[in-house]
């Protein structure tokens, strides 16, 4: 049974980055190497006992969706912490995290990282689950059907109001609904919702696309549903598309993440 696991930094085909200078946001996210995700800290260290490092474990065949290039899901998560701790939290047998790696990044902005995660259900499909170093402390509705995904993009304050929006595409074989949730009181609520926008194609072991920021404004970089154009998305009045041009070859959306 193959382990797929992601590179620990970037890649040809993807990449994201955050417009907040003390985290850089999570790598790019292909499975064929280390599987851990890590915040990087450009200022001081974080008080003692948040998530430091995040990575799946306990390989599963138990949801042989295979959209992600093999039926290899995971059965747990292991959060190690600042002060060296570590905790594993196994999901019931009917979840698996169909995911690539956890996402470390702070959703909440109070400066403390959480962990963003891939769940699906045996009946019910996927969902966005966010860890604390205590387990599961919120999550997104299942999408309702088995074998149906989602597509992280990114999180970072999108709209200016200082708080962190999370983005992933619904479906994006299928539905191509960019979703845009944010955390607030311990739920997760969603704020926006485009039509027509995609991040992956069936078989890919890598998600394309995710953030970007220009002269100081964060976009989101996705594909349109034909798989065309290069798509990015910010708020100015409200949230806006634009047409960065053809997508021509499997690097157009890793090019376009760069200013």
């Amino acid at each position: 049974m193959r382990r797929r696991m992601p590179r620990s930094s970037g890649g040809m085909r993807c990449g994201f980055k955050s417009p907040r200078p003390a985290v850089r946001f999570w790598p790019c996210r292909v499975r064929g190497a280390l599987m851990v995700a890590s915040l990087w800290l450009a200022g001081p260290a974080l008080a003692a006992e948040t998530i430091a490092t995040a990575r799946y474990t306990d390989p599963t065949t138990r949801y042989p969706h295979g959209v992600l290039g093999d039926r290899i899901e995971w059965g747990s998560i292991e959060l190690t912490l600042s002060g060296g701790t570590r905790r594993i939290f196994t999901l019931p047998d009917h979840l698996v995290f169909e995911d690539l790696a956890p996402r470390v990044v702070d959703v909440t902005g109070d400066g403390l990282p959480e962990v963003i995660t891939v769940e699906s259900d045996a009946q019910h499909g996927a969902r966005l689950a966010i860890y604390g170093p205590h387990g599961r402390m919120a999550a997104t509705p299942h999408i309702g059907t088995r074998f149906r995904w989602l597509a992280p993009v990114s999180a970072a304050d999108l709209d200016g109001d200082g708080h962190i929006e999370i983005a992933y595409v619904d479906r994006p074989h299928l539905a191509k609904i960019l979703r845009i949730w944010r955390l607030a009181g311990g739920q997760l609520s969603e704020i926006s919702a485009l039509p027509g926008l995609t991040n992956h194609r069936i078989g890919d072991d890598f998600i394309s696309g995710g953030l970007r920021t220009c002269d100081g404004q964060p976009e989101l970089i996705v594909a349109s549903a034909d798989w065309q154009r290069i798509i990015a998305i910010h708020h100015e009045d409200g949230w806006r598309t634009r047409d960065l041009g053809p997508l021509t070859d499997d690097n157009s959306l890793a090019r376009a993440l760069t200013c």
